[in-house]
């Protein structure tokens, strides 16, 4: 299923000695393929996020609009824009997102959990967290985690459910070189089988991996 974006663009307004408009994100078109790993590098502070949680469904545009299929992602109400981000897109924060009510394995099945909807693969959650290297953390809570090791499981839940679109950010911060190249290659991997993937980093590890390639600068988006 091909993510589009058009028109978009996104706007803030700051005080500094009156209102000034800051534009975060610069009128652009995009398309996120199926099948491919696109990789969004720039420097911080470049628009990468902002432009990533446009496209997640996680911040209206100020101008355009973002389709997934035949739906127009901000005309959904809220609950209809959550469920079909849960049901078909996977999300990997940048920063930690764990529920810590709930151990490892609890939280990686979440999104199949969360709305009562289809049955909770765990044989596939135990072979993410297996091919992450935290399998024997699966009945831990995350106060007993890491950061490295959250950040693991953060990907294996975006995974678990098997979606259509995966949004990475910054998804190997918190990781030494081993475990770099082993999320890089799942995400090689999940795009091979047939998943849009989009990676945001400011690290040049991602760009052996990268199918497509773009850049952001002040706001402006750039296939390199």
């Amino acid at each position: 299923m091909v993510l589009k974006a058009e028109g978009v663009s996104k706007q803030f307004l700051r005080e500094t000695k009156g209102t000034n408009i800051f534009m975060a994100v610069k009128e652009t078109d995009f398309e996120l393929p199926e099948g491919m790993l696109t990789v969004l590098t720039g420097r911080s502070g470049s628009g990468k996020s902002t432009f990533l949680n446009i496209l997640s469904g996680l911040l209206e545009p100020t101008a355009g609009k973002v389709l997934i299929g035949d739906k127009e992602l901000y005309q959904l109400d809220d609950t209809e824009r959550s469920r079909l981000r849960n049901r078909l897109f996977g999300f990997i924060p940048q920063g930690q997102s764990a529920i810590h009510s709930l151990n490892v394995l609890e939280n990686v099945l979440l999104p199949l959990t969360l709305y009562g909807e289809g049955e909770a693969d765990q044989e596939y959650a135990y072979e993410l967290l297996e091919l992450m290297g935290i399998a024997e953390l699966a009945g831990s809570m995350p106060s007993e985690l890491s950061g490295g090791e959250l950040r693991r499981m953060a990907i294996a839940r975006a995974l678990v459910g098997k979606p259509e679109v995966v949004f990475a950010d910054e998804p190997t911060g918190d990781l030494d070189d081993e475990n770099t190249e082993i999320v890089l290659k799942l995400l090689k991997q999940t795009a091979e089988r047939g998943t849009a993937v989009l990676l945001v980093t400011h690290e040049n590890d991602a760009l052996a991996y990268a199918d497509a390639i773009y850049r952001m600068s002040g706001g402006v988006l750039e296939k390199v």
